[in-house]
Protein backbone atom coordinates (compact mmCIF):
# COMPACT_ATOMS: atom_id res chain seq x y z
CA UNK A 1 0.00 0.00 0.00
CA UNK A 2 1.16 3.32 -0.75
CA UNK A 3 2.35 5.67 1.99
CA UNK A 4 0.57 8.56 0.89
CA UNK A 5 -2.65 6.85 0.93
CA UNK A 6 -4.39 7.01 4.21
CA UNK A 7 -3.37 11.10 3.99
CA UNK A 8 -4.58 11.28 0.82
CA UNK A 9 -7.78 9.76 1.86
CA UNK A 10 -8.00 12.47 5.17
CA UNK A 11 -7.58 15.21 2.74
CA UNK A 12 -10.53 14.47 0.61
CA UNK A 13 -12.72 13.91 3.44
CA UNK A 14 -12.37 17.37 4.75
CA UNK A 15 -15.07 19.91 4.17
CA UNK A 16 -14.50 22.40 1.32
CA UNK A 17 -14.75 26.31 3.32
CA UNK A 18 -16.37 28.79 1.24
CA UNK A 19 -15.19 32.20 1.73
CA UNK A 20 -18.02 34.07 3.95
CA UNK A 21 -19.60 37.12 1.81
CA UNK A 22 -21.10 40.22 3.45
CA UNK A 23 -24.58 40.98 2.69
CA UNK A 24 -24.87 44.03 0.22
CA UNK A 25 -26.43 46.70 1.62
CA UNK A 26 -30.10 47.51 0.62
CA UNK A 27 -30.88 49.65 -2.70
CA UNK A 28 -32.63 52.85 -1.10
CA UNK A 29 -36.33 53.27 -2.63
CA UNK A 30 -37.07 56.90 -3.67
CA UNK A 31 -34.23 59.72 -4.77
CA UNK A 32 -31.14 60.34 -3.25
CA UNK A 33 -30.93 63.36 -0.28
CA UNK A 34 -28.67 65.57 1.34
CA UNK A 35 -25.26 63.55 1.92
CA UNK A 36 -26.52 60.88 -0.27
CA UNK A 37 -25.37 63.16 -3.37
CA UNK A 38 -21.82 61.95 -4.54
CA UNK A 39 -21.22 64.15 -7.23
CA UNK A 40 -19.00 67.60 -7.57
CA UNK A 41 -21.47 70.03 -9.24
CA UNK A 42 -25.63 69.66 -9.42
CA UNK A 43 -27.56 71.74 -11.18
CA UNK A 44 -29.64 73.62 -8.35
CA UNK A 45 -33.34 74.89 -8.04
CA UNK A 46 -34.06 76.81 -4.69
CA UNK A 47 -37.27 76.25 -2.64
CA UNK A 48 -38.77 78.76 -4.51
CA UNK A 49 -38.46 76.85 -8.09
CA UNK A 50 -35.88 79.53 -9.26
CA UNK A 51 -32.86 77.99 -11.69
CA UNK A 52 -29.40 78.81 -9.35
CA UNK A 53 -27.98 76.80 -12.53
CA UNK A 54 -24.83 74.83 -12.08
CA UNK A 55 -23.35 75.00 -8.30
CA UNK A 56 -21.33 72.91 -6.37
CA UNK A 57 -22.23 70.16 -4.12
CA UNK A 58 -21.06 72.00 -0.72
CA UNK A 59 -22.76 75.48 -1.72
CA UNK A 60 -25.92 73.81 -2.26
CA UNK A 61 -25.93 71.86 0.58
CA UNK A 62 -25.55 74.84 2.94
CA UNK A 63 -28.24 76.38 1.19
CA UNK A 64 -30.47 73.94 2.09
CA UNK A 65 -29.50 73.51 5.43
CA UNK A 66 -29.92 77.23 5.15
CA UNK A 67 -33.00 77.34 4.10
CA UNK A 68 -33.88 74.35 6.78
CA UNK A 69 -34.56 71.96 4.39
CA UNK A 70 -33.26 69.04 2.38
CA UNK A 71 -31.59 68.62 -0.91
CA UNK A 72 -33.42 66.16 -2.85
CA UNK A 73 -31.91 64.77 -6.32
CA UNK A 74 -34.60 64.91 -8.94
CA UNK A 75 -32.82 64.17 -12.28
CA UNK A 76 -30.18 62.05 -11.25
CA UNK A 77 -29.47 60.88 -15.05
CA UNK A 78 -29.10 64.22 -16.31
CA UNK A 79 -25.53 65.80 -16.70
CA UNK A 80 -24.68 67.57 -13.99
CA UNK A 81 -27.51 65.84 -11.47
CA UNK A 82 -30.81 68.75 -11.12
CA UNK A 83 -31.30 68.73 -7.54
CA UNK A 84 -33.98 70.99 -5.69
CA UNK A 85 -33.96 72.24 -2.39
CA UNK A 86 -37.77 71.03 -0.28
CA UNK A 87 -38.96 69.64 2.67
CA UNK A 88 -38.39 65.94 1.55
CA UNK A 89 -41.09 64.43 4.32
CA UNK A 90 -43.46 66.51 2.37
CA UNK A 91 -42.38 65.97 -1.47
CA UNK A 92 -42.57 61.74 -0.38
CA UNK A 93 -46.29 62.13 0.75
CA UNK A 94 -46.93 64.06 -2.40
CA UNK A 95 -45.52 61.47 -4.22
CA UNK A 96 -46.82 58.72 -2.50
CA UNK A 97 -50.20 60.59 -3.19
CA UNK A 98 -50.09 61.10 -6.82
CA UNK A 99 -48.93 56.84 -6.93
CA UNK A 100 -52.32 56.58 -4.76
CA UNK A 101 -54.34 58.50 -7.43
CA UNK A 102 -52.74 56.76 -10.19
CA UNK A 103 -53.71 53.49 -8.81
CA UNK A 104 -57.09 54.62 -8.27
CA UNK A 105 -57.73 55.31 -11.81
CA UNK A 106 -56.12 52.79 -13.92
CA UNK A 107 -58.65 49.55 -14.69
CA UNK A 108 -57.75 46.13 -14.30
CA UNK A 109 -58.42 44.31 -17.45
CA UNK A 110 -60.07 40.90 -16.36
CA UNK A 111 -60.72 38.40 -18.66
CA UNK A 112 -64.40 36.56 -18.76
CA UNK A 113 -65.13 33.59 -19.99
CA UNK A 114 -68.00 32.13 -21.65
CA UNK A 115 -69.12 28.74 -22.13
CA UNK A 116 -70.76 27.18 -24.88
CA UNK A 117 -71.97 24.01 -26.53
CA UNK A 118 -72.07 23.14 -30.01
CA UNK A 119 -76.12 22.62 -30.21
CA UNK A 120 -77.19 25.48 -27.90
CA UNK A 121 -80.70 26.89 -27.69
CA UNK A 122 -81.31 30.08 -29.47
CA UNK A 123 -82.66 31.78 -25.94
CA UNK A 124 -79.82 30.25 -24.17
CA UNK A 125 -77.14 31.74 -27.14
CA UNK A 126 -79.20 35.38 -26.62
CA UNK A 127 -78.70 35.18 -23.03
CA UNK A 128 -75.42 34.31 -23.29
CA UNK A 129 -74.83 37.19 -25.88
CA UNK A 130 -76.22 39.80 -23.48
CA UNK A 131 -73.84 38.67 -20.57
CA UNK A 132 -70.69 39.16 -23.34
CA UNK A 133 -72.55 42.53 -24.15
CA UNK A 134 -72.20 43.31 -20.33
CA UNK A 135 -68.38 42.23 -20.05
CA UNK A 136 -67.41 44.65 -22.91
CA UNK A 137 -69.18 47.91 -21.28
CA UNK A 138 -67.44 47.21 -18.14
CA UNK A 139 -64.32 46.75 -20.44
CA UNK A 140 -63.04 43.86 -20.11
CA UNK A 141 -62.26 40.78 -22.43
CA UNK A 142 -64.34 37.70 -22.77
CA UNK A 143 -62.93 34.01 -23.54
CA UNK A 144 -65.10 32.00 -25.63
CA UNK A 145 -64.69 28.69 -24.49
CA UNK A 146 -66.85 26.22 -26.91
CA UNK A 147 -66.60 22.48 -25.11
CA UNK A 148 -67.36 19.57 -27.19
CA UNK A 149 -68.57 16.17 -25.52
CA UNK A 150 -68.70 12.37 -26.89
CA UNK A 151 -69.59 12.05 -30.56
CA UNK A 152 -69.89 16.22 -30.69
CA UNK A 153 -66.39 15.76 -32.05
CA UNK A 154 -67.69 14.45 -35.29
CA UNK A 155 -69.53 17.69 -36.10
CA UNK A 156 -66.90 20.86 -35.50
CA UNK A 157 -68.22 22.33 -38.26
CA UNK A 158 -71.35 22.82 -35.88
CA UNK A 159 -68.87 24.51 -33.27
CA UNK A 160 -67.33 26.53 -36.00
CA UNK A 161 -70.76 27.82 -37.49
CA UNK A 162 -71.76 28.85 -33.78
CA UNK A 163 -67.94 30.81 -33.17
CA UNK A 164 -68.54 32.44 -36.28
CA UNK A 165 -72.16 33.68 -35.07
CA UNK A 166 -70.91 34.92 -31.89
CA UNK A 167 -67.90 36.93 -34.40
CA UNK A 168 -70.83 38.54 -36.50
CA UNK A 169 -72.89 39.16 -33.44
CA UNK A 170 -70.15 41.57 -31.87
CA UNK A 171 -68.08 42.82 -34.75
CA UNK A 172 -69.78 45.92 -33.71
CA UNK A 173 -68.04 46.20 -30.15
CA UNK A 174 -65.09 43.80 -30.02
CA UNK A 175 -62.76 42.98 -32.15
CA UNK A 176 -60.88 39.16 -32.01
CA UNK A 177 -57.62 39.34 -29.94
CA UNK A 178 -56.94 35.81 -30.35
CA UNK A 179 -58.82 33.34 -33.16
CA UNK A 180 -60.56 30.13 -32.80
CA UNK A 181 -58.24 27.46 -31.78
CA UNK A 182 -58.50 23.94 -30.73
CA UNK A 183 -57.24 22.95 -26.96
CA UNK A 184 -58.05 19.22 -26.19
CA UNK A 185 -61.82 18.73 -26.66
CA UNK A 186 -62.88 22.48 -26.55
CA UNK A 187 -62.21 25.44 -28.96
CA UNK A 188 -61.45 28.67 -27.34
CA UNK A 189 -61.68 32.22 -28.64
CA UNK A 190 -60.72 35.06 -26.82
CA UNK A 191 -62.72 38.62 -27.75
CA UNK A 192 -61.37 42.24 -26.50
CA UNK A 193 -63.87 45.62 -26.61
CA UNK A 194 -63.11 47.93 -28.96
Amino acid sequence: MDADGPLQRLKETRPIRRPIRTAQPAAKEGPRINEEIRVREVQLIDKDGANKGVTEITAALAMAQEAGLDLVEIAPNSVPPVCKILDYGKYKYQSQKKAAEARKKQKVVEIKEIKLRPMIDDHDYDVKMRSIQRFFLEGDKVKVTLRFRGREMAHQELGYKLLDRVKGDTAKIAKIEQEPRFEGRQVVMVLAPR
